[in-house]
């Protein structure tokens, strides 16, 4: 009986030992549970607060970022209202000088246009006793021409001037020489019948013989400045009348004195 009761006190000790053993070691693994825990959430809210700024960090250089490219961007727009206005004022100045250079080029022309008329007047007042059929003087293409028909200057198949063309020619020198500014040109022109003597090989040599026979005489006999004459024959070529009858041949044995403007200031002009 004794040792049952001892057995039996034994079992209780041991019991009580274990049920006191179980109690702390429930309350340990709940906290070591919740530790695990907090862990894991300040393991997340590390990171979400990492990411929250790296966020942050992109959007304050994005933001920087916008506003380098719009202060550049205005930059670029300030240069060109500025590149805008100096184009504008070279435009108004260009429109201006544009404007002048057009009206002096305008009054040249006039000045031109005038010198002419008043010239064409007074070769024909200067030579108003040859008849129509002897010689004619108009304008062309802003150009003077007297037209010296052959049998005011010469004999057939000659290039030697007949005394009443050297009056004519005198009397034209005297306008020449006190009108400035032009350019004397002479052309010689036959019709189409071929010559071929032994001076002349042909109505080219026999045109521009004639040719160089007047511009002999308005420099050399009347004083015409040679620096401002030229001499050319032009044969059969270029005819005012048709071949085929004697008053069209007639016509086209001319010899054309064509008077024309100096025109230097007016290219000078045109190429500044």
């Amino acid at each position: 009986m004794k040792r049952s009761s001892q057995t039996l006190a034994l079992l209780i000790l041991t019991l009580g030992i274990i049920f006191t053993s179980c109690g702390p070691s429930k309350k340990l693994l709940s906290s070591q549970s919740k530790v695990e825990k907090l862990k894991r959430d300040s393991t997340n809210a590390q990171s979400q607060l990492t990411d929250c700024n790296e966020k942050l960090k992109n959007v304050i250089e994005a933001k920087a970022s916008l506003q380098d490219e719009y202060t550049s961007l205005q930059n670029k727009y300030t240069s060109v209202q500025n590149e805008m206005k100096e184009l504008s004022a070279e435009s108004d100045m260009t429109i201006t000088d544009q404007s002048k250079r057009l009206k002096t080029l305008q009054d040249i022309i006039q000045a031109q246009i005038d010198i002419m008329a008043k010239l064409k007047n007074s070769i024909a007042d200067a030579l108003r006793a040859y008849k129509s059929d002897e010689l004619s003087v108009y304008i062309k293409d802003g150009n003077v021409y007297v037209a010296l028909q052959e049998k005011l200057l010469f004999k057939s198949g000659s290039a030697v001037v007949d005394p009443k063309g050297k009056e004519a020619l005198k009397s034209l020198a005297a306008v020449l020489n006190n009108t400035k500014d032009i350019n004397v040109k002479i052309e010689g022109h036959t019709d189409s019948i071929p010559i071929k003597t032994t001076l002349f090989k042909d109505n080219w040599d026999l045109s521009t013989a004639r040719a160089t026979s007047i511009v002999r005489i308005l420099t050399i006999d009347n004083g015409f400045d040679p620096t401002r004459i030229t001499a050319s024959g032009r044969g059969e070529f270029h005819p005012v009348k048709s071949n085929e009858t004697d008053i069209g041949r007639s016509e086209n044995r001319r010899t054309e004195i064509i008077l024309s403007p100096d025109l230097n200031e007016l290219y000078k002009l045109l190429y500044l």
